[in-house]
């Protein structure tokens, strides 16, 4: 969430930001509440103040002997105009609240303008020793081998909930689970994370902390009897372990890297191309998830990246990374990186990581702080995350990169001892 006080000191600056990521202008509109807001304020500790001042004098003119009726008359309307005035501020707060809480972060300096991922900036590309984008044999699609394979079954899937929710069979299950295990080992090994297994399933308050709800809640799964919603990414519980929380400075960065199957309906995907797992409404991800201090997040931000990129070159992956243009920026961040693995069926670039920077914009949504050890008072302190990595791409895209002239798939050398086979077949 913006800070109020830096929209109104900064209108032009935030209004240029809003404007680059394609949300509508309200700056006017907060100043004009937050004028109103100040005034009511104003008001109330004006009338709280006189009030204070005649309650003082009611002892004294009673022991004088003194008749208070009319004092206390005039206190009354008093309290009644200052409980109005109290009514009104909460409403207007109200108002204030709920357009910051749909309102987005703006984009950090160093992020291109731009109005679509047409705008996005290659910023690197690595390939494997020997890879060509030419082949000697016919590639087939992730589909394809999934099925002659009998390591995918997305018509069972389909069958069993519907479609976008992908069935792994036989050693693609194992594949798949090898492929997390490999990621969180990884990480925890070699990057300094900490593991944690959160909930999947989280309340309103941890939605909107993250900046999930309300303005992205059409594209939430919802449990509405228990007001609870299955999680679009392990970013929101994570993310919500130190919501309404004051941490040391000595404690920071605090990073921690955890696995959950993540749930997203895609409200707004439909025209896309959903076969297979170009777009699902199940996944599984690797999370990475970092607390940080302000002055060092975008460094941060650099560390996570190459974090992610470890993963991809231990597999052998070619990949590319793109920095987003402020019109492709998520709600939340600041500044974002993608990166895409190479899909040689689709013959494109698939988005299989994200790493976001959403500086302090999540910490206030959560009430996340951290304690100044020079000035002894809490501040918001930074948020990142990032992919590492979200599977259902990157399986496309081992699947195919992978496979054999004669149909079978090579496993990864990285991950064959969590499977404890070397040949799909």
């Amino acid at each position: 969430m913006l800070d109020l006080k830096f929209i109104r000191e900064n209108p032009a600056l935030v209004r240029k930001g809003l404007l680059n990521k394609n949300s509508k202008d309200v700056v006017d509109e907060i100043i004009a509440f937050d004028e109103e807001r100040r005034t009511l304020i104003s008001k109330t500790d004006e009338l709280k103040s006189k009030r204070n001042q005649v309650s003082a004098q009611i002892p004294v003119m009673k022991k004088a002997g003194e008749d208070t009726a009319h004092i206390l008359a005039e206190m009354k309307l008093l309290s009644d105009e200052i409980t109005h005035l109290d009514g009104q501020l909460r409403s207007v707060e109200d108002k204030i609240e709920n357009i910051l809480r749909h309102t987005p972060n703006i984009a950090h300096v160093s992020v291109p303008v731009g109005k679509s991922a047409d705008d996005n900036v290659e910023s690197k590309k690595w390939l494997p020793e020997g890879f060509s984008f030419e082949h000697k044999f016919k590639i087939l699609d992730h589909i394809e081998l999934g099925k002659k394979l009998k390591i995918l079954d997305f018509e069972r899937g389909t069958k069993i909930s519907g479609s976008g929710f992908p069935l792994y069979m036989n050693k693609g299950a194992t594949l798949e689970r090898a492929l997390i295990n490999f990621m969180l080992d990884y990480h925890l090994q070699n990057h300094g994370y900490k593991e944690i297994f959160p909930p999947f399933l989280v309340n309103r308050d941890s939605m909107k902390g993250t900046g999930q709800i309300p303005k992205m809640e059409e594209d939430m799964y919802f449990i509405e009897k228990d007001d609870l919603f299955p999680i679009p990414t392990a970013e929101v519980p994570i993310t919500n372990i130190y919501r309404n929380e004051i941490l040391n400075e000595s404690e920071l960065p605090v990073k921690f890297v955890g696995y959950s199957a993540c749930f997203r309906r895609e409200a707004g995907s439909y025209g896309k191309d959903s076969k297979g797992f170009l777009r699902v409404h199940q996944f599984n991800k690797v999370e990475m998830v970092k607390f940080v201090k302000p002055e060092t997040s975008y460094d941060e931000l650099e560390k996570l990246v190459n974090d992610a990129e470890d993963i991809l070159q231990a597999l052998n992956i070619p990949y590319r990374i793109l920095l987003l243009c402020t019109g492709d920026l998520s709600f939340s961040a600041a500044k974002c990186y993608d990166i895409e693995t190479w899909s040689p069926a689709e013959n494109k670039w698939l988005e299989a990581s994200s790493c976001s920077n959403f500086e302090n914009f999540q910490a206030r949504r959560a009430n996340i702080k951290f304690r100044n050890e020079a000035t002894h008072k809490p501040e918001f302190l930074h948020t990142l995350n990032g992919s590492g990595l979200a599977t259902s791409r990157l399986m496309v895209s081992i699947l195919e990169n992978y496979q054999t002239e004669d149909g079978k798939i090579i496993v990864p050398e990285t991950l064959r001892k969590y499977t404890g086979f070397e040949l799909i077949e």
